[in-house]
Protein backbone atom coordinates (compact mmCIF):
# COMPACT_ATOMS: atom_id res chain seq x y z
CA UNK A 1 0.00 0.00 0.00
CA UNK A 2 1.64 3.26 -1.15
CA UNK A 3 0.87 6.29 0.99
CA UNK A 4 1.82 9.94 0.86
CA UNK A 5 2.34 12.43 3.65
CA UNK A 6 -0.38 15.02 3.92
CA UNK A 7 0.10 18.52 5.30
CA UNK A 8 -0.52 18.87 9.02
CA UNK A 9 -0.65 22.62 9.57
CA UNK A 10 -0.12 23.82 13.08
CA UNK A 11 0.20 27.34 14.33
CA UNK A 12 0.49 29.29 17.53
CA UNK A 13 -2.62 31.43 17.90
CA UNK A 14 -2.65 34.89 19.51
CA UNK A 15 -4.77 33.43 22.28
CA UNK A 16 -2.08 30.82 23.02
CA UNK A 17 0.60 33.54 23.09
CA UNK A 18 -1.48 35.66 25.46
CA UNK A 19 -2.17 32.64 27.65
CA UNK A 20 1.53 31.82 27.79
CA UNK A 21 2.40 35.37 28.82
CA UNK A 22 -0.34 35.41 31.48
CA UNK A 23 0.68 32.01 32.84
CA UNK A 24 4.30 33.10 33.08
CA UNK A 25 3.26 36.30 34.83
CA UNK A 26 1.16 34.45 37.40
CA UNK A 27 3.93 31.93 38.08
CA UNK A 28 6.56 34.64 38.47
CA UNK A 29 4.35 36.77 40.68
CA UNK A 30 3.21 33.96 42.97
CA UNK A 31 6.70 32.48 43.40
CA UNK A 32 8.29 35.88 44.01
CA UNK A 33 5.55 36.83 46.50
CA UNK A 34 6.02 33.60 48.44
CA UNK A 35 9.83 33.89 48.53
CA UNK A 36 9.82 37.60 49.41
CA UNK A 37 7.16 36.98 52.06
CA UNK A 38 9.37 34.33 53.65
CA UNK A 39 12.40 36.64 53.59
CA UNK A 40 10.66 39.63 55.13
CA UNK A 41 8.53 37.38 57.38
CA UNK A 42 5.20 38.56 55.98
CA UNK A 43 2.57 35.85 56.27
CA UNK A 44 -0.07 37.79 54.26
CA UNK A 45 2.35 38.08 51.34
CA UNK A 46 3.17 34.35 51.51
CA UNK A 47 -0.52 33.45 51.52
CA UNK A 48 -1.18 35.92 48.69
CA UNK A 49 1.44 34.20 46.54
CA UNK A 50 -0.02 30.76 47.21
CA UNK A 51 -3.60 31.99 46.79
CA UNK A 52 -2.85 33.63 43.43
CA UNK A 53 -1.55 30.38 41.95
CA UNK A 54 -4.50 28.40 43.35
CA UNK A 55 -7.10 30.87 42.03
CA UNK A 56 -5.44 31.03 38.60
CA UNK A 57 -5.27 27.24 38.43
CA UNK A 58 -8.97 26.96 39.28
CA UNK A 59 -9.95 29.59 36.69
CA UNK A 60 -7.76 27.90 34.08
CA UNK A 61 -9.46 24.56 34.81
CA UNK A 62 -12.97 26.03 34.62
CA UNK A 63 -12.18 27.89 31.39
CA UNK A 64 -11.13 24.62 29.77
CA UNK A 65 -14.24 22.64 30.76
CA UNK A 66 -16.28 23.52 27.61
CA UNK A 67 -13.37 22.59 25.36
CA UNK A 68 -12.85 19.27 27.13
CA UNK A 69 -16.55 18.48 26.87
CA UNK A 70 -16.47 19.17 23.12
CA UNK A 71 -13.39 16.99 22.70
CA UNK A 72 -14.96 14.15 24.70
CA UNK A 73 -18.01 14.18 22.42
CA UNK A 74 -15.92 13.59 19.28
CA UNK A 75 -16.12 10.00 18.00
CA UNK A 76 -12.58 8.62 17.54
CA UNK A 77 -11.43 7.42 14.13
CA UNK A 78 -9.83 4.00 13.64
CA UNK A 79 -6.91 3.41 11.27
CA UNK A 80 -3.97 1.14 10.58
CA UNK A 81 -0.48 2.22 11.57
CA UNK A 82 3.07 0.92 11.20
CA UNK A 83 5.75 1.14 13.89
CA UNK A 84 8.79 3.09 12.69
CA UNK A 85 10.68 2.84 15.98
CA UNK A 86 10.06 2.42 19.70
CA UNK A 87 11.97 2.77 22.93
CA UNK A 88 11.29 2.30 26.62
CA UNK A 89 11.36 5.60 28.49
CA UNK A 90 10.53 4.55 32.04
CA UNK A 91 8.92 2.04 34.35
CA UNK A 92 7.96 1.62 37.99
CA UNK A 93 7.02 -1.21 40.31
CA UNK A 94 4.08 -2.23 38.12
CA UNK A 95 3.62 -4.62 35.22
CA UNK A 96 3.48 -1.74 32.70
CA UNK A 97 6.33 0.23 31.16
CA UNK A 98 6.16 3.53 29.27
CA UNK A 99 7.17 3.13 25.61
CA UNK A 100 7.67 5.98 23.14
CA UNK A 101 6.37 5.06 19.67
CA UNK A 102 7.18 6.70 16.33
CA UNK A 103 4.57 5.42 13.86
CA UNK A 104 3.09 6.03 10.43
CA UNK A 105 -0.71 6.36 10.56
CA UNK A 106 -2.62 5.48 7.37
CA UNK A 107 -6.28 6.66 7.57
CA UNK A 108 -8.76 5.30 5.02
CA UNK A 109 -9.95 8.71 3.81
CA UNK A 110 -6.94 10.96 4.38
CA UNK A 111 -3.22 11.21 3.73
CA UNK A 112 -0.85 9.28 5.96
CA UNK A 113 1.32 11.03 8.52
CA UNK A 114 3.99 10.39 11.15
CA UNK A 115 3.29 10.86 14.84
CA UNK A 116 5.20 10.29 18.08
CA UNK A 117 3.48 9.43 21.37
CA UNK A 118 4.03 7.53 24.61
CA UNK A 119 1.81 4.73 25.90
CA UNK A 120 2.09 2.23 28.76
CA UNK A 121 2.58 -1.34 27.54
CA UNK A 122 2.42 -4.48 29.66
CA UNK A 123 5.80 -6.16 29.99
CA UNK A 124 4.38 -9.45 28.77
CA UNK A 125 3.13 -7.77 25.56
CA UNK A 126 6.39 -5.98 24.67
CA UNK A 127 7.58 -8.70 22.25
CA UNK A 128 4.43 -8.07 20.14
CA UNK A 129 5.57 -4.53 19.29
CA UNK A 130 8.41 -4.47 16.78
CA UNK A 131 9.57 -2.07 14.06
CA UNK A 132 7.62 -2.50 10.78
CA UNK A 133 4.78 -4.15 12.68
CA UNK A 134 1.21 -3.06 11.79
CA UNK A 135 -1.14 -1.90 14.55
CA UNK A 136 -4.72 -0.70 14.91
CA UNK A 137 -4.92 2.81 16.40
CA UNK A 138 -7.59 5.36 17.30
CA UNK A 139 -7.43 9.15 17.30
CA UNK A 140 -9.86 12.09 17.36
CA UNK A 141 -10.29 13.37 13.78
CA UNK A 142 -9.69 16.97 14.92
CA UNK A 143 -6.58 16.03 16.95
CA UNK A 144 -4.67 13.43 14.90
CA UNK A 145 -1.61 13.65 17.17
CA UNK A 146 -3.53 12.06 20.08
CA UNK A 147 -3.02 8.51 18.85
CA UNK A 148 -3.63 5.51 21.11
CA UNK A 149 -2.99 1.86 20.28
CA UNK A 150 -6.11 -0.33 20.26
CA UNK A 151 -4.94 -3.35 22.24
CA UNK A 152 -8.05 -5.42 21.50
CA UNK A 153 -9.33 -4.45 18.02
CA UNK A 154 -12.47 -5.87 16.47
CA UNK A 155 -12.06 -9.04 14.37
CA UNK A 156 -12.45 -6.99 11.19
CA UNK A 157 -9.64 -4.59 12.05
CA UNK A 158 -7.52 -7.44 13.39
CA UNK A 159 -7.78 -9.21 10.02
CA UNK A 160 -6.96 -6.00 8.16
CA UNK A 161 -3.87 -5.43 10.29
CA UNK A 162 -2.70 -9.01 9.79
CA UNK A 163 -2.71 -8.68 6.00
CA UNK A 164 -1.69 -5.02 5.61
CA UNK A 165 1.60 -3.79 4.19
CA UNK A 166 2.30 -0.09 4.75
CA UNK A 167 5.04 2.21 3.49
CA UNK A 168 6.89 4.67 5.68
CA UNK A 169 6.06 8.36 5.60
CA UNK A 170 9.08 10.68 5.94
CA UNK A 171 9.34 12.67 9.16
CA UNK A 172 9.49 14.71 11.20
CA UNK A 173 7.02 13.08 13.57
CA UNK A 174 4.18 15.25 14.87
CA UNK A 175 4.08 15.37 18.68
CA UNK A 176 1.57 18.10 19.59
CA UNK A 177 -1.11 20.43 18.32
CA UNK A 178 0.82 23.68 18.40
CA UNK A 179 4.58 23.55 18.80
CA UNK A 180 4.75 26.94 20.46
CA UNK A 181 8.29 27.60 19.35
CA UNK A 182 10.40 30.59 20.31
CA UNK A 183 7.54 33.11 20.45
CA UNK A 184 5.49 31.21 23.04
CA UNK A 185 8.53 30.32 25.13
CA UNK A 186 9.83 33.90 25.02
CA UNK A 187 6.49 35.40 26.09
CA UNK A 188 6.11 32.88 28.92
CA UNK A 189 9.61 33.66 30.18
CA UNK A 190 8.98 37.40 29.77
CA UNK A 191 5.77 37.17 31.80
CA UNK A 192 7.54 35.20 34.52
CA UNK A 193 10.39 37.73 34.77
CA UNK A 194 8.04 40.72 34.74
CA UNK A 195 5.81 39.21 37.42
CA UNK A 196 8.78 38.51 39.67
CA UNK A 197 10.27 41.97 39.00
CA UNK A 198 7.02 43.73 39.98
CA UNK A 199 6.91 41.98 43.35
CA UNK A 200 10.60 42.65 44.07
CA UNK A 201 10.25 46.33 43.14
CA UNK A 202 7.18 46.76 45.34
CA UNK A 203 8.93 45.28 48.37
CA UNK A 204 12.52 46.33 47.63
CA UNK A 205 12.64 48.62 50.69
CA UNK A 206 11.76 45.74 53.02
CA UNK A 207 14.15 43.37 51.27
CA UNK A 208 17.19 45.63 51.39
CA UNK A 209 16.39 46.75 54.93
CA UNK A 210 17.15 43.27 56.25
CA UNK A 211 20.03 43.38 58.75
CA UNK A 212 22.98 41.75 57.06
CA UNK A 213 24.63 41.29 60.42
CA UNK A 214 21.90 38.88 61.46
CA UNK A 215 23.09 36.39 58.89
CA UNK A 216 25.43 33.70 60.20
CA UNK A 217 29.08 34.10 59.25
CA UNK A 218 30.34 32.06 56.35
CA UNK A 219 32.29 29.77 58.70
CA UNK A 220 29.07 28.86 60.53
CA UNK A 221 27.01 28.13 57.44
CA UNK A 222 26.45 24.50 56.54
CA UNK A 223 28.39 23.27 53.55
CA UNK A 224 27.41 20.70 50.95
CA UNK A 225 30.10 18.32 49.84
CA UNK A 226 30.75 18.45 46.10
CA UNK A 227 31.34 14.69 46.16
CA UNK A 228 28.04 13.75 47.83
CA UNK A 229 25.45 11.52 46.21
CA UNK A 230 22.05 10.11 47.08
CA UNK A 231 21.11 6.50 46.32
CA UNK A 232 17.57 5.07 46.43
CA UNK A 233 17.06 1.35 45.72
CA UNK A 234 13.82 -0.65 45.60
CA UNK A 235 12.86 -4.06 44.26
CA UNK A 236 11.87 -2.54 40.90
CA UNK A 237 14.21 0.39 40.35
CA UNK A 238 17.20 2.33 41.62
CA UNK A 239 18.40 5.91 41.29
CA UNK A 240 21.66 7.68 42.08
CA UNK A 241 21.72 11.50 42.26
CA UNK A 242 25.06 13.30 42.34
CA UNK A 243 25.78 16.48 44.23
CA UNK A 244 26.69 19.86 42.74
CA UNK A 245 29.76 20.21 40.50
CA UNK A 246 29.61 16.51 39.62
CA UNK A 247 28.72 14.70 36.43
CA UNK A 248 28.30 11.10 35.41
CA UNK A 249 30.64 11.88 32.51
CA UNK A 250 33.48 12.28 35.03
CA UNK A 251 36.01 9.47 34.70
CA UNK A 252 34.89 6.35 36.59
CA UNK A 253 31.83 8.05 38.20
CA UNK A 254 29.22 6.03 36.31
CA UNK A 255 30.99 2.72 36.77
CA UNK A 256 31.27 3.32 40.53
CA UNK A 257 27.54 4.07 40.75
CA UNK A 258 26.56 0.91 38.83
CA UNK A 259 28.90 -1.25 40.93
CA UNK A 260 27.37 0.21 44.10
CA UNK A 261 23.85 -0.66 42.93
CA UNK A 262 24.71 -4.25 41.99
CA UNK A 263 27.25 -5.03 44.71
CA UNK A 264 26.35 -8.17 46.66
CA UNK A 265 23.19 -8.81 44.61
CA UNK A 266 24.61 -11.02 41.88
CA UNK A 267 23.43 -10.56 38.33
CA UNK A 268 20.34 -8.35 38.48
CA UNK A 269 19.00 -7.85 34.91
CA UNK A 270 17.60 -4.47 33.90
CA UNK A 271 14.95 -3.32 31.44
CA UNK A 272 16.35 0.20 30.98
CA UNK A 273 19.28 2.30 32.17
CA UNK A 274 18.90 6.08 31.85
CA UNK A 275 21.82 8.45 32.50
CA UNK A 276 21.63 12.23 32.74
CA UNK A 277 24.14 14.83 33.93
CA UNK A 278 23.70 14.08 37.65
CA UNK A 279 21.00 11.38 37.70
CA UNK A 280 21.24 7.64 37.04
CA UNK A 281 18.02 5.57 36.86
CA UNK A 282 17.84 1.78 36.49
CA UNK A 283 14.59 -0.14 36.02
CA UNK A 284 15.14 -3.78 37.01
CA UNK A 285 13.36 -6.67 35.31
CA UNK A 286 10.67 -8.30 37.48
CA UNK A 287 11.41 -11.87 38.53
CA UNK A 288 10.18 -14.37 35.97
CA UNK A 289 9.43 -11.85 33.21
CA UNK A 290 10.13 -12.77 29.59
CA UNK A 291 10.67 -9.17 28.51
CA UNK A 292 14.03 -8.37 26.84
CA UNK A 293 16.60 -7.54 29.51
CA UNK A 294 20.34 -7.12 30.00
CA UNK A 295 23.07 -6.96 32.64
CA UNK A 296 23.58 -3.26 33.51
CA UNK A 297 27.25 -4.00 34.29
CA UNK A 298 27.85 -5.00 30.65
CA UNK A 299 27.35 -1.50 29.19
CA UNK A 300 30.42 0.24 27.70
CA UNK A 301 30.45 3.08 30.21
CA UNK A 302 33.92 4.19 29.15
CA UNK A 303 32.45 5.08 25.74
CA UNK A 304 29.62 7.25 27.10
CA UNK A 305 31.53 10.57 27.28
CA UNK A 306 32.69 10.14 23.66
CA UNK A 307 29.15 9.32 22.53
CA UNK A 308 27.78 12.47 24.20
CA UNK A 309 30.56 14.55 22.63
CA UNK A 310 29.74 13.14 19.19
CA UNK A 311 26.01 13.80 19.64
CA UNK A 312 26.75 17.46 20.39
CA UNK A 313 28.37 17.78 16.95
CA UNK A 314 25.17 16.86 15.10
CA UNK A 315 23.93 20.40 14.59
CA UNK A 316 22.95 21.42 18.14
CA UNK A 317 24.50 24.76 18.97
CA UNK A 318 24.92 25.56 22.65
CA UNK A 319 23.76 22.13 23.97
CA UNK A 320 21.87 22.37 27.25
CA UNK A 321 20.93 18.82 28.30
CA UNK A 322 21.84 15.27 27.34
CA UNK A 323 20.45 11.82 28.11
CA UNK A 324 21.68 8.29 27.50
CA UNK A 325 19.11 5.46 27.40
CA UNK A 326 20.10 1.79 27.17
CA UNK A 327 17.40 -0.76 26.38
CA UNK A 328 16.84 -4.04 24.60
CA UNK A 329 13.41 -4.07 22.97
CA UNK A 330 14.20 -5.83 19.68
CA UNK A 331 16.73 -8.45 20.73
CA UNK A 332 19.96 -6.45 20.47
CA UNK A 333 21.14 -3.93 23.03
CA UNK A 334 20.66 -0.30 21.94
CA UNK A 335 22.27 2.77 23.45
CA UNK A 336 20.52 6.01 22.46
CA UNK A 337 22.13 9.38 23.15
CA UNK A 338 20.01 12.54 22.86
CA UNK A 339 21.24 16.13 23.11
CA UNK A 340 18.96 19.18 23.22
CA UNK A 341 19.69 22.85 22.85
CA UNK A 342 17.95 26.11 22.19
CA UNK A 343 17.73 25.42 18.45
CA UNK A 344 16.68 21.76 18.41
CA UNK A 345 17.65 18.22 19.33
CA UNK A 346 19.94 15.59 17.87
CA UNK A 347 20.51 11.95 18.68
CA UNK A 348 22.57 8.91 17.82
CA UNK A 349 22.30 5.19 18.45
CA UNK A 350 25.09 2.77 19.30
CA UNK A 351 25.29 -0.98 19.77
CA UNK A 352 26.21 -2.84 22.94
CA UNK A 353 29.92 -2.15 22.37
CA UNK A 354 29.43 1.60 22.00
CA UNK A 355 29.85 1.64 18.21
CA UNK A 356 27.65 4.27 16.54
CA UNK A 357 25.19 2.74 14.08
CA UNK A 358 22.82 5.66 13.40
CA UNK A 359 22.97 9.45 13.61
CA UNK A 360 20.00 11.85 13.57
CA UNK A 361 21.17 15.46 13.17
CA UNK A 362 19.16 18.41 14.49
CA UNK A 363 16.54 19.72 12.09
Amino acid sequence: MTITAGPLPTRTTPGALAGGFLTGGVIGTSLAAFVVGCIIESLPLCFAGLGLSVVYGLLFFLAGVPRRLREAAVVPRTALAMIESLEAVGGEATSDIAVRFDITVAPNDASAYRVEFTQNINLADLPDYRPRGVLVVEYPPDRPWRVRIVKRPTPEWEDRAAGARLDSVPGPAMVSETPGGCALGFLTLLGLLLGAAVVILLFRADLFAQDASARPPSSARPSVSSTSSTTVVSSASATVALGPDQSFLDKGELRRAIDALTKGKGTRPALTVVVQERLLSVVFAPTGTQAPQFDPRSLPYARFPALVDEATTLGVRSPQTWQITAYRLTGSLTIRVGVTGADGAASLEADGRGKVVRRTPAR
